[in-house]
């Protein structure tokens, strides 16, 4: 059993001739177009001495490609490695060298970042996919030419890892969250169950594929339940072009991060879009603002809003807001998935009451095994089933669940904690606040000191004593940013997540002095 089984080869034996993946509004690929594609990919990974266990990089833009690669390193026993396109050559180096990957499948274009360090790395082999031609690499046309389209037979359990998803970086360095088949395949299954996908769904992915909110998001349950996938190309979004294919090709559900909402809701001609074949827009990464669900349902009533939260290596997707609760609970990520538990946990492991805030911990079968050869990592974020988040949250008497901020984004000042959550919020309610992202700077008298990060909407203004004059008006005085600065941008990992550790780094010199205490 391994992944390849579960998607397309038994899709492919029921429904040859039913697309399974589309690019956009161009290339198509049936079930048995799939099947076969990732048959050749496997032999040929095979003939280039991959072995069950082996780490094999994927280094692509979004294509057709990506799936057939991944689901190939599936039916061999060997692990994908799916990397950020968007990272630096040290980082490239970072992860190639930790996945101790042996071949790397990747586009030309990305090849000329990885050419320098080729001599320091281990890698036996580069697979080039694209129209330039590197002479220390093998074409991709190469790769698949006369490679062999039975099924290998290699014996595969559910429980041999298949994929390493290497953490966004919002605490720091990145770590290879490991996933198996049985993982895959369960946090399929409990989408499916949730959502209950049926076949009939053609489901847009706007995201990148190395990330599991393109790939394992929506795409593998409505694959696995015999629909089709249209995929986005990399880079140049374009709200426009995404509704464009949703009217053409008839799409049914979408996911978009919330910016892509913000810029679809804010264009002036969007009522001009048919979008009748659109049922659910699923989003994530954080909670949409208010105005926003309550314009969407203004101009498409038909069209369901859910709201989900989840992290790699703690189940992708383990809450959601569903689309009836929108507008009562806005600002909660809503209520645990099937077969997932949530509890809220204090320093000292016990649960904490309704209304207090607690750890957020996580257990399902859709959960990550652990950190890639990171045993003591590992121990810290994993017990006995459980993935313990980092996230901060509290339960409502209603059993709905809020993300109030990150452990480690907990201001400690004078003795109280601060939840940078709570007063980004706030902030979030001033007119010409566009960002807002709160962090804690070293306060001589009280430990740390609120700190409020500020992109400001375009032509409008504001000065730090208005906004902390703001501030006043609905947070206690020890909730009072002591600090505010403005930057024109604020850094962010590839799914729209504040890099609060890049801010703290930052900004630490920002130290109150005595006289501002």
């Amino acid at each position: 059993m391994n992944i390849g089984y579960f998607t397309e080869n038994r899709k492919a034996a029921e429904h040859p001739n039913k697309i399974a993946i589309q690019f956009e509004s161009g290339e198509k690929w049936s079930y048995h177009d799939l099947h076969i594609r990732s048959n050749k990919y496997a032999h040929k990974l095979r003939e280039l001495g991959v072995q069950k266990g082996d780490s094999v990089g994927l280094l692509l833009f979004n294509c057709l490609e990506y799936f057939a690669l991944y689901f190939a390193i599936g039916k061999i026993g060997a692990i994908a490695v799916r990397i950020n396109f968007r990272l630096t050559p040290p980082e490239l180096d970072y992860i190639l060298k930790d996945s101790k990957a042996k071949i790397l499948c990747a586009h030309t274009e990305l090849l000329k970042k990885i050419e320098p360090l080729t001599p320091h790395l281990q890698i036996e082999q580069y697979i080039a996919f694209g129209e330039d031609k590197l002479d220390w690499t093998i074409p991709g046309e190469e790769f698949e030419k006369g490679a062999e389209e039975n099924i290998l037979d290699i014996n595969i359990s559910l429980q041999d890892p298949v994929m390493l998803m290497y953490t966004s970086g919002t605490t720091g360095h990145p770590k290879g969250a490991l996933w198996t088949h049985n993982t895959t395949f369960w946090f399929s299954t409990i989408q499916i169950m949730k959502w209950g996908f049926t076949g009939e769904e053609i489901a847009m992915t706007t995201g990148p594929l190395y990330h599991v909110g393109a790939m394992e998001d929506i795409a593998l349950p409505v694959l696995l339940s015999g629909g089709t996938v249209i995929i986005t190309k990399s880079g140049g979004f374009d709200i426009s072009r995404i509704l464009n294919v949703i009217e053409k090709e008839q799409v049914t559900d979408l996911f978009l991060f919330p910016f892509m909402i913000y810029e679809m809701l804010n264009m002036p001609n969007v009522k001009d879009y048919r979008l009748q074949s659109l049922q659910t827009i699923y989003t994530g990464g954080d909670p949409l603002m208010p105005w926003a669900i309550e314009r969407a349902y203004e101009l498409y009533p038909h069209v369901g809003i859910v709201q989900v939260y989840g992290l790699t290596e703690g189940q992708p997707i383990a809450a959601c807001l569903d689309a009836a609760d929108a507008l009562e609970k806005s600002g909660s990520v809503g209520k645990p998935l099937p077969l997932t538990e949530i509890r809220l946990m204090n320093d000292e492991e016990q649960p904490v009451p309704i209304g207090e805030v607690g750890e957020v911990w996580i257990k399902s079968p859709g959960v990550s095994e652990g950190y890639w050869e990171k045993p003591e990592e590992t121990a810290k974020s994993f017990s006995n089933g459980w993935c313990k988040t980092g996230d901060l949250g509290m339960y409502d008497d209603d059993g709905f669940l809020s993300i109030v901020g990150r452990k480690k984004d907990m201001i400690r000042s004078g003795g109280e904690n601060i939840y940078a959550a709570e007063i980004e919020d706030v902030l979030y309610r001033h007119e010409a606040v566009l960002t807002a992202s709160v962090i804690a700077i070293p306060d001589p008298k009280y430990l740390e000191a609120v700190c409020a990060v500020i992109v400001l909407k375009e032509e409008k203004k504001a000065t730090e004593e208005e906004l902390i004059t703001f501030c006043q008006q609905y947070l206690a005085k020890y909730k009072v940013p002591k600090k505010v600065v403005f930057t024109d941008e604020i850094p962010r990992t590839p799914s729209g997540k504040v890099k609060k550790f890049e801010l703290r780094e930052m900004y630490k010199n920002r130290t109150l002095t005595t006289e501002e205490v």
